[in-house]
């Protein structure tokens, strides 16, 4: 099965570069994403009471916690997969025919490469995988050759690169640790579980300094702060179904990094020194938040923005580090990800219709267009974190966990920017849901905006009862602890 979930994008890939775009490359697209989907589903259910998955010679390792991440994974690109039709039609957003079908591949390398991030055994592959994510992004960030676009790239690209040098220097030392553990030429390594069982007997120095450039390095892929300039140009400026993928799981998949190399950080240095690393990006995270949240003009940058609010929440819990807070953590994860992947994707859906995403020239959404304003509408309130929505029950329990951890200052500090980026969320709802009247330009079919709205149906489920998802998410906390 692990296998089969790798496999899927991969020839999807091949096909899509090989076929004309229309119906038939959508289709593969839209089935390599259900196959991961279910290949999730199906490693959940045997992985959440412990057990592990191997293929490739031990080159790949599926537990508890990866199983979740596949779920994710295939979730988003489903939903992104299925918009990408209407959003990447050739003759549209300066889209011709070979780069439609060149996008169309790159966007299942994206996925492939996330994949292998978050089954790989061994941490140089994790790092190889978030590497290829970069390079493929980077084109999919350009892909409209506009000077903005262009610019944002290059930004992206930059620092992007700067800090997955830095996670690879990390690494490197973390191997020279494990080298001279006195455990035999043979204990050097990077596996995963290989560096668990020898973390006790690490250099402490050097696994100090490895272990910050590996946070740091990959903080900045996350989207944590002070490396997080390239998220709002990247998001703003990539077509809809890659901002979903981007925001919905790549942000993820490198702090999925983190949280494996926190594992070993933990049981070499103790607790304490990730927890102020983490404490110190997430809280910084925050406050760029709130500073910037208010000041944005343009509907898919205040959603890149949101992004790194919801990357520096999951920070302070991951920070806190019990049980509770990974396993909350873990299902913001999850309602993070589809939430933002509605809302990228119907903001998506926004700029097709109205050729802007400028909030002061959208106007009266929900008059002119109904569905694509009651999504939009649901979107924004559950990512404002209310109820009956995940995020609403994650955020929460985050707290509490925080509170228990005896970080209820920084709870305290992270409710303070909620607040302030709800009211910000808010205000930009009113601007393009309200108003005057204003005739309708290009109408939104409800068939574009039914995965949306089951997404939302999901999301909204998590909240009330988490049972499909508890024991795996019990099941990946455990394999965090």
């Amino acid at each position: 099965m692990p296998a089969l979930v790798l496999l899927a994008p991969t020839l999807a890939a091949v096909v899509v570069a090989l076929v004309p775009p229309g119906r038939l490359a959508r289709a593969v697209s839209v089935a390599a994403a259900l196959v991961v989907l279910g290949g999730g589903v199906v490693l959940g259910a045997r992985c959440a009471g412990g057990r592990v998955e191997h293929a490739l010679g031990g080159l790949v390792r599926v537990d508890a916690l990866s199983a979740l991440m596949i779920i994710v994974i295939g979730g988003v690109a489903t939903l992104a997969t299925a918009a990408m039709g209407r959003t990447l039609e050739p003759g549209t957003d300066r889209v011709s025919r070979r780069r439609a079908r060149q996008y169309g591949a790159l966007v299942q390398v994206f996925l492939a490469a996330m994949l292998g991030a978050v089954v790989a055994a061994n941490l140089g592959v994790v790092w190889v995988m978030v590497e290829a994510t970069t390079i493929a992004t980077t084109f999919l960030v350009g892909h409209r050759r506009t000077r903005p676009a262009l610019e944002a790239s290059w930004k992206y690209v930059v620092l992007c690169s700067v800090g997955i040098a830095l996670a690879f220097l990390g690494l490197v030392l973390l191997y020279f640790a494990s080298a001279h553990t006195g455990a035999g030429p043979h204990a050097a390594s990077l596996d995963w579980t290989g560096l668990r069982r020898l973390a006790p007997h690490l250099d402490p120095t050097v696994t100090r300094v490895a272990v910050g450039l590996v946070v740091i390095g990959f903080g900045t892929k996350v989207g944590l702060a002070p490396m997080q300039s390239w998220l709002p140009d990247a998001h703003s400026e990539a077509p809809g179904p890659v901002s979903a993928l981007m925001s919905g799981v790549l942000l993820t998949v490198a702090l999925y990094a983190i949280l494996r190399v926190k594992v070993i950080a933990d049981l070499a240095l103790g607790a304490g020194f990730v927890r102020a690393l983490l404490l110190a990006l997430g809280l910084l995270s925050l406050a760029v938040a709130a500073a910037l949240v208010v000041a944005q003009r343009d509907l898919k940058r205040l959603l890149a923005y949101s992004s790194i609010e919801h990357m520096g929440l999951l920070a302070l819990a991951v920070a806190a580090g019990t049980p509770l807070a990974v396993a909350a953590a873990l299902l913001h994860v999850v309602g993070h990800g589809l939430t933002k992947s509605v809302l990228f994707l119907g903001a998506g859906e926004v700029h097709h219709a109205e050729s802007t995403t400028t909030i002061a020239e959208i106007r009266a959404l929900l008059r002119r267009q109904p569905g694509l304003g009651a999504v939009m509408a649901a979107g924004l309130v559950a990512l404002a974190g209310f109820p009956p929505f995940s995020l609403f029950a994650s955020e929460l329990a985050m707290f509490r966990a925080e509170v228990d951890a005896g970080l209820g200052w920084a709870a305290g500090v992270a409710l303070v920017v909620l607040v302030v980026v709800a009211g910000a969320l808010a205000r930009a709802a009113r601007a393009i849901l309200l108003g005057p009247a204003m005739p309708v330009t290009r109408p939104v079919p409800m068939r574009a905006l039914a995965p949306l709205v089951a997404a939302l149906v999901a999301c909204a489920a998590l909240g009330v009862v988490a049972w499909p998802l508890a024991t795996l998410l019990h099941g990946a906390a455990g394999v965090l602890g």
